[in-house]
């Protein structure tokens, strides 16, 4: 497969990003997602801050509350010596200690989405404050991971709203990416990687996800129908986990990027991980009048955490995307690298339809 990697990655690096406030560090700005408006390339990036601590055994944690009727951004102090009951070896997550570690008890960075514009695709320039903020009431530990549905005029922006009630999704809508409308959650906890596809199917719209039973079953993809982009039923399963434990795909499986649709049907770049979290690319082919229907898909990862930036970074050996964009017979893939820098990949679109089986 002749995988194209930019020369200018990583293109957009947390020293890239102006923090919102002055003791804030930018941790990393990825997990984009992308449109094209006018004659720019648009991504809409997950910039991920922590709250600078003053000594190695405190850790400051941002996270937004509710005063007298204005949100705000507020920081809780952990001396990590105080608090033995505590776990704090995970660079992303505060759990509770153990044998078997507890749940999470607060997240140590706060995600807000900003826009970065570029008219070659390459060159971006990011903007200097947030361009939404998370909010107290559905999401006051962050918004994640963004996609981006165009449908006519609008750009319809679905992402992971995380409050301590679990991670949920909910949608924004824009018509210039300047002012933004909110629609709230439109699936509950524990449910994520929500990718909707750019137009109606059977009278219907659809879109993927991702729920997480905790007793039984998988963090798996299925598919749910529409009638207004709000009210969501008539889920279905969709592809689960290999059962192979030397697999690529064997640990959770989600997410990815909008579909695009193609003469063979549409094509649906989409993440795994396996039982070491290491996150790679694959693709679908699916029918065009029902997508539930898998006609080919890529039994090995289309793209995988080879390049020093992918490997190391603020959680190591992650390729992610939320959005890419077909360009001529080329899929531009943008993804998020080590869950901190933003960069991208130029794949021909026959490439991936050779590498493809038949289901």
């Amino acid at each position: 497969m002749n995988i194209k990697r930019c020369e200018k990655n990583p293109l957009i690096c947390p020293s890239d990003v102006k923090p919102s406030r002055p003791d804030f560090k930018v941790e990393g700005v990825f997990n984009c997602g992308v449109a094209r408006y006018n004659d720019q390339v648009i991504l809409l990036c997950r910039v991920a801050e922590s709250a600078v601590g003053t000594s190695e055994d405190e850790v400051r944690v941002p996270v937004v509350v509710n005063n007298n009727g204005t949100d705000q951004i507020d920081v809780i102090t952990f001396v990590k010596s105080e608090h033995p009951e505590l776990d704090f070896s995970d660079s992303r997550e505060i759990h509770r200690a153990g044998a078997a570690r507890g749940k999470i008890v607060n997240l140590t960075s706060l995600s807000h989405l900003r826009v970065a514009r570029s008219t070659d695709g390459v060159h971006f320039e990011i903007a200097e404050q947030p361009s939404i903020l998370p909010s107290s009431e559905e999401e006051s530990w962050g918004m994640e991971d963004p996609r981006i549905t165009q449908i006519g005029d609008v750009y319809y922006i679905n992402y992971t709203s995380v409050t301590p009630n679990g991670p949920a999704t909910s949608l924004i809508s824009t018509r210039d990416f300047e002012q933004f409308t909110r629609h709230g959650v439109i699936f509950a906890p524990e449910n994520k990687d929500v990718t909707i596809f750019p137009e109606k199917i059977g009278g219907m719209y659809m879109a993927f996800n991702r729920p997480v039973p905790s007793a039984i079953g998988g963090p798996e993809m299925w598919l749910a129908k529409s009638p207004d982009l709000i009210h969501w039923g008539e889920q279905k399963h969709f592809c689960g986990l290999s059962k192979d434990s030397e697999r690529w795909d064997n640990g959770r499986i989600g997410g990815g990027a909008v579909p695009f649709l193609t003469d063979k049907g549409w094509v649906k770049i989409y993440h795994a991980a396996d039982r070491n979290n290491r996150y790679c690319l694959g693709a679908f082919l699916l029918d065009k009048d029902d997508p539930s229907h898998i006609l080919a898909r890529t039994r090995e990862p289309i793209l995988q955490p080879e390049a020093e930036y992918e490997r190391n970074g603020f959680f190591g050996n992650v390729v992610f995307t939320c959005g890419c964009l077909l360009e001529g017979s080329d899929v531009v893939i943008y993804y998020g690298a080590a869950d901190d820098k933003i960069c991208r990949v130029d794949i021909p679109l026959q490439d991936i339809f050779d590498a493809m089986e038949t289901v």
